[in-house]
Parts: C-alpha cells; structure tokens; sequence
C-alpha cells in the first residue's frame, strides 16, 4: 500500500495544484518512482489511498499497466483518513498476509525489506540514521527490536510491514498509526531494521528544490 492522500501542507503552495506524491524529482513523479520499484521487486498489487486532488494521481497512474502492476485505489475523498484510518479502510482489500506499505512523499533506493514477521510481531519497521535537519529521532533500535526510547535514536523512514490484526480492535474513521505503534513497542511486538543508504522525505519545498538541484 501506497499512503497518498494527505494534503501535504508543509510543501504549499507547491501542492496547492499538485497532490505530493505526483511532485517530480528528476522528471519522475515520486509516486512512479515507487511503482516502478515495487514492481522490479515482485510485487504485482499495490492500494493506493486517495484524498487531496485524487483524481490527478487516478489520470496519472490508471490501471497499473504501465507500470507491471495491478493498482487499486482506495477512495478517502474529502475525509483524508490520516495513516491509520487509511490503512485501516484499506484492510478488505490488502487481505489476510502482512503487507509493505510506503509513505508516498520519501525519495529513496531502498530494496523491498526481506522481512519475515515472527509469530509474535505485528509491525515490522525500517528506520534511518537522523537526518541532519531533522532535530530528533522517534524511535531505538536495540538487537532488532523497536524501542520508544534509548540511544541512537533513528527516524522512521515511512516503509513498514504490518500484519492486518494489528488493526483488528479499530473502528472505521481518521485516526494515525502512531499511538498503536508507540503501544506496541512497549509490548515489544515490532521489529526493526536500519537502512543507511539514499533517503530523504521530501517534506518542504526547501527538500523538493535540494533534490532537484
């Protein structure tokens, strides 16, 4: 699953016309940037959640085709159900195996993690070193488990692995993942690894401009 369908306030007035995951870095949309990587990794169905300017990324990316891919929209329209609530809606059709999900708005060549949960784990999380204009980290990594706290801290780099219990007790509505897996760390139910290789979350236009300098 593609998460595509925040407003992306931080990066206006460029997204005022503009849904952020169809903003170009080197001529290539970010949104088939990961298309494109998803399918050269094996995966044959990807959802991807609509909400601002929806309509533009449907015209944009069709059926998949394209791309080697069989893409599913999953409607949020006017109700942008934040990261949770998004995933959550989407659960009918992402079906009963864990599934990878990707923030759309991070510009990176990171493989498709080769993660296997353990019966245990509901998350898996892949993290990276603390950007430099980032002023902390949300999460610890200690012998590959996910901690709230501890030393280094990393950022989450916006790529996961989740299996759709992890949502059973939700109730439909806009609600984010980030209290569940501060939760679920605590219950030391998440895994993490580190990627240390080309991220960036292209968060500010300030990003967006670097990038394509």
């Amino acid at each position: 699953m593609i998460l595509a369908a925040g407003r992306g306030e931080r990066l206006r007035p460029v997204t005022d016309s503009v849904p952020k995951s169809l903003l170009e870095i080197g001529g290539q949309a970010l949104l088939e940037r990961h298309l494109r990587s998803l399918a050269e990794g094996g995966v044959e169905t990807v959802v991807i959640n609509l909400g601002w300017l929806g309509e533009q990324i449907t015209e944009r990316i069709g059926s998949g085709e394209e791309y080697g891919l069989n893409v599913v929209y999953s409607q949020e329209g006017d109700n942008i159900l934040e990261t949770g609530g998004g995933i959550h809606r989407a659960l009918p059709v992402l079906g009963a195996d864990p599934f990878l999900v990707i923030n759309a708005d991070i510009y990176t060549d990171m493989p498709l993690p080769d993660v296997q949960l353990s019966d245990d784990d509901m998350v898996h999380l892949v993290c990276v070193p603390v950007p430099e204009d980032m002023a902390s980290g949300d999460f610890a990594i200690v012998d590959g488990r996910i901690r709230n706290d501890g030393e280094p801290m990393f950022t989450f780099s916006g790529v996961s692995i989740y299996r759709p219990e992890f949502f059973a007790n939700c109730t439909p509505g806009r609600f984010s993942v980030v209290p569940m897996l501060r939760a679920a760390a605590d219950a030391d139910r998440i895994s993490g690894s580190i990627y240390s290789g080309l991220w960036r979350d292209v968060g500010t236009p300030e990003r967006l401009a670097e990038l394509n300098a």
